[in-house]
């Protein structure tokens, strides 16, 4: 599809092309995409079932679980629909404001699951390096606390984003997205206007967001493995650190994505647009089907429940 060089003054609707250069075999890419956002529907969904369900998994950790599961539901259905929408049935076009909030919602639930990956560090940091006070420390009105600043810190870091492209931007090169879903710099670059402000501020809360948590994940991991292999018993520095492995397959999955879907966005301008809006969809679509595999093999009390479950 050929992008117009007309000046365009505050359009109501874009255009998303879905997949640059692959438009012609996107149907069959939405198979595969497909499949996976409704194993990660299922997954996450029978994940909330049994966390809600058993009272014995109404601790810290499994209720962080519940809302990254919550959270990996509402990120996979902010862009799947439209984006089957563009593969299946031919439906590119999308009003402006709904560009902008689909593109809200993509970031803010993103700062939200890294947010949440943070508390869940700091739940095993505690469990481990202080079991005796685990309890005492980390209440139910904690985990309240925690995720409602969470929610919040994202929601705040992200909203200007929105703002900022609103009242700045008034001109546009082209309504044509070359992406397949509204993502922030993608938008951004539309605009026949300078852009420096909403990329600097976008610079901003992807590295006080990243940064600050993976910094913080990372040191408590650093605290806990130290604890684990001062233990005097072989057992119990196996069971500390099989405990970890489930996080840690998970965390490196989401940030490793993350970090190469932002980089290569921002500076990769010699890796083909393909590449880079292939992996920026799958960078969102595999955490919220990976996560609740990972944890259900991982996790013996989710595992034991799921088993029961089928089997009544």
């Amino acid at each position: 599809m050929s992008i117009s060089n007309i000046t365009v003054y505050m359009p109501s609707v874009l255009t998303l092309i879905g997949i640059p250069g692959l438009e012609s075999v996107q149907c069959w890419i939405g198979i595969p995409f497909c499949a996976i956002y409704l194993i990660a529907m299922i997954g996450n969904s029978l994940l909330l079932i049994i966390i809600k369900s058993e009272g014995s998994l109404h601790e810290p950790l499994y209720i962080f679980l519940g809302m990254l599961g919550a959270t990996d539901i509402a990120l996979a259905s902010s862009i799947m629909p439209k984006m089957l929408g563009i593969f299946w049935f031919n439906m590119p076009e999308i009003y402006f404001d709904s560009c902008l909030l689909q593109m809200w919602f993509i970031h803010t639930f993103q700062c939200i699951e890294s947010g949440i990956l943070m508390a869940m560090a700091l739940d095993r940091y505690v469990a481990i390096c202080y079991p005796l006070r685990h309890a005492i420390i980390f209440t139910h009105r904690l985990v309240i606390q925690i995720g409602t600043v969470v929610v919040l810190r994202a929601a705040i870091l992200v909203a200007p984003c929105l703002v900022l492209i609103k009242c700045r931007f008034q001109l546009y090169h082209t309504t044509v997205i070359l992406h397949s879903y509204c993502e922030h710099m993608a938008i951004v670059k539309l605009a026949a206007a300078n852009v420096q402000v909403n990329k600097i501020y976008g610079l901003f809360v992807a590295f006080t967001v990243a940064g600050f948590d993976l910094t913080f994940i990372t040191l408590s991991y650093i605290q806990i493995f130290i604890t684990v292999f001062r233990l005097p018993q072989k057992e119990a520095r196996f069971k500390a650190f099989n405990t970890c492995v489930a996080h840690i397959c998970v965390f490196l999955q989401f940030y490793l994505l993350a970090f190469f879907s932002f980089f290569t966005h921002r500076f990769g301008s010699h890796i083909p647009p393909y590449i880079h809006i292939l992996f920026s969809s799958i960078y969102l679509l595999v955490p919220p089907f990976l996560n609740p595999l990972v944890y259900g093999a991982k996790t013996t009390q989710i595992r034991i429940h799921v088993v029961k479950m089928f089997c009544s």
